[in-house]
């Protein structure tokens, strides 16, 4: 099973046509959104072409239905426009072996307050913008970064599993930007 995994939409039509077409061309299995799909939140700037009715209809309308997670920018009321589950705090996503990766927003479970898990799991959030692989001692963060609005000068960016490799990519290019092998 191949999985694109993007988070931190904000309400950008550019970013969220730019995740599916990505999603296609990737040959992706699975779409996992791993939450702030439709607002900017009031600490960002508006991201490219801020839209979110048009968000809405890209993913409602789109064939293959989005796994996702709530952001803390997710309110209850997008929950009414939107045709998918949005308002589970994680999930648990069994990987290659006995591996397991929790997948959440990152507001709620992340490295400060870690979930429950067993060595060698994967935790997997976005919210802070920013991509990378971070090994934790008995487990491994690892964070897509964002499809709308990255920091610290990084590109717009999403992250595909296969096969237990983990592989963050420039969203605009496909270019690989960091590769992980989940042990």
């Amino acid at each position: 099973m191949k999985i694109l995994f993007a988070s931190d939409i904000h309400g950008s039509a550019s970013a969220a046509e730019m995740v599916l077409s990505r999603f296609e061309s990737e040959k992706c299995d699975r779409l996992i959104l791993l939450g702030d799909l439709l607002y900017h939140g009031p600490r960002n700037d508006l991201p490219d072409r801020y839209d979110p009715k048009a968000v809405t209809s890209l993913l409602n309308g789109y064939p293959v239905t989005p796994l996702c997670v709530r952001g803390n920018c997710d309110a209850e009321v997008d929950q009414m426009v939107l045709q998918f589950p949005i308002q589970a705090d994680y999930m648990l996503l069994p990987l290659e072996g006995q591996q397991c990766a929790f997948v959440t927003h990152g507001h709620l479970f992340n490295t400060q307050c870690p979930p429950p898990h067993k060595k060698g799991d994967v935790l997997i959030h976005g919210h802070t913008h920013v991509h990378g692989v971070w090994p934790q001692g008995d487990y491994t963060y690892v964070n897509p970064g964002s499809a709308a609005l990255p920091k610290e000068g990084q590109p717009k960016s999403y992250m595909v599993y296969e096969n237990g490799v983990f592989s963050i990519k420039e969203l605009e290019t496909g270019a690989e930007l960091l590769v992980w092998q989940a042990e």
